[in-house]
């Protein structure tokens, strides 16, 4: 009963879309972050390069876990199979809509008196 897990998680960074695989997401230890370790590449076909897939490992390169802001995840998925990790970029999809940016917290007014 060793099954492991598989996670698509998308997220916003820069203007692009983020799509990545990994074995662990959880919410981290920074609040207001999701972190996500063990990040999986296609591994299995050498012969075709996908330059997207390519420029993710390249970025990737060397991390062992990475922290995303919960207000740039669009989404998390638990998977069966690895797929191809991506990066679409926002002016391409042809969408005008975009997220607007809100605060994780706001505080209170500090214990002040009126």
């Amino acid at each position: 009963m060793s099954e492991k897990r598989i996670y698509r998680v998308i997220f916003l960074n820069q203007g692009n879309t983020y799509e990545v695989y990994a074995r662990e997401v959880s919410q981290g230890g920074l609040f207001g972050f999701i972190e996500v370790a063990g990040l999986l590449f296609g591994e299995r076909s050498q012969v075709v390069i996908d330059p997207s897939e390519e420029s993710l490992k390249s970025e990737f390169e060397g991390v062992a876990r990475f922290y995303v802001p919960m207000h740039a995840v669009v989404r998390v998925d638990e998977v069966q199979r690895e797929g191809t990790a991506r990066i679409v970029p926002h002016k391409e999809e042809g969408g005008s809509v975009s997220n607007f940016p809100v605060p994780l917290y706001t505080p209170g007014d500090g214990g002040s008196k009126r």
